[in-house]
């Protein structure tokens, strides 16, 4: 292969699926109101999307059958830098935006002092660790965060372990190994989910560990799912597969919680990407879809700041039932909006930039 032939192959993008695009937008949307919804129930068999949590592993388990269908066929003729240099293009743009809009959020609060609480020296390094993704769960008030500053930025840490790992092992291995390997970590899980009582846990530092076991299992799923095809055909569409993954982030607590959540992170979730992966879209669903997977990484990584201003509102001002269905509704909508903003003004041209710097430098 000459240098153009690999230039192109680096660069090249394969066909989107869609749905499963849509869906991580439906995902990234439970997230931000499971996060609205715990402060004001903290008791999560209180809250209706008391399950919201799990979308991560809907991420990781995408993330693992998306990898695989871009990268499997390529990574041998790309190699290990080219395929982390395109992760750090697509990821990271949004992780240190997201931990500027932390930073701005925590010093600017208008329900809320925090003067004193950190040094100017302290609340530099949270920033450099937030923006480097180096795990520094310090902030006691923030109940030992990995990422005091972007909470939601301990998903992407694990999803760069993730990425390491398929691209210096994973990637070589038969799916003769890969199941073993898929076998171990749904044990690993079951332990993760029987001792704890949930699969809650991961972004802190007590449950530090859990994250790797959330993301061993569910990425491990998306690239067997993708490795065996165990894609099903079917014509569900956009609409009702949305209903179908909402159901998991709505469904009830109960005694044998933790099985449940297991249950629905090992069996059903895999289940939904294959059917994802294997429906028809309608035209009229198409716009609807393609706006709600471009919008969803956006969404997951600018929400948070918004997230501890709403709790320091909640807490300063003690609002009734109504105020706060307005506040939820209205601050969802506009959490939307603002990542569709920061989507066209920052992380599109952002991301466009660094691909032409890239292409520049590999053509030379």
């Amino acid at each position: 292969m000459n240098r153009k032939e690999l230039t192109t192959d680096i660069l090249k993008g394969k066909q989107h699926f869609e749905i499963l695009d849509g869906l991580r937008g439906v995902a990234a949307l439970a997230v931000v109101i499971f996060h609205f919804m715990e402060w004001i129930y903290p008791d999560a068999s209180k809250n209706f999307i008391g399950h919201g949590f799990l979308a991560v592993d809907f991420f990781f388990c995408l993330s693992g059958f998306v990898i695989g269908y871009a990268y499997d066929s390529r990574i041998g003729t790309m190699g290990v830098k080219e395929f982390f240099k395109s992760r750090l293009i697509r990821l990271h743009p949004l992780i240190i935006l997201g931990a500027v809009l932390g930073i701005l959020g925590f010093l600017f609060d208008p329900f809320a002092s925090h003067s004193g609480m950190y040094s100017t020296g302290m609340l530099a390094l949270l920033f450099l660790c937030t923006t480097f993704l180096i795990p520094l769960p310090a902030m006691e008030d923030r109940a030992f965060n990995l990422f005091g500053l972007n909470a939601p930025s301990w998903s992407l840490f694990w999803e760069y372990i993730a990425n390491i790992f398929y691209a210096l092992i994973l990637c070589k291995i038969n799916r003769r190994y890969l199941a073993i390997l898929a076998v171990a970590a749904t044990a690993v899980i079951g332990y993760v989910g029987y001792t704890s009582g949930n699969l809650l846990g991961g972004w802190n530092g007590d449950t530090f560990w859990h994250g790797g076991a959330r993301v061993s299992f569910s990425f491990l799923a998306g690239l067997l799912i993708y490795r065996f095809n165990l894609i099903i055909k079917n014509r569900l569409g956009f609409i009702s597969l949305s209903i179908l993954l909402g159901l998991a982030f709505v469904m009830p607590h109960f005694k044998w919680n933790w099985l449940a959540e297991v249950l629905v992170v090992v069996i059903y979730f895999p289940l939904l990407v294959s059917l994802g992966a294997g429906s028809t879209l309608s035209m009229g669903e198409r716009k609807l879809c393609v706006f709600s997977g471009n919008i969803s990484y956006p969404l997951y990584m600018t929400h948070y700041a918004a997230i501890w201003i709403f709790g320091s509102y909640l807490t300063s001002n003690k609002p009734g039932t109504s105020e706060l269905s307005f506040v939820v509704i209205a601050g969802t909508l506009l959490l939307v909006g603002f990542a569709y903003l920061m989507m066209v003004i920052y992380d599109i041209p952002v991301r466009r930039y660094l691909s032409n710097k890239r292409q520049q430098k590999l053509k030379k």
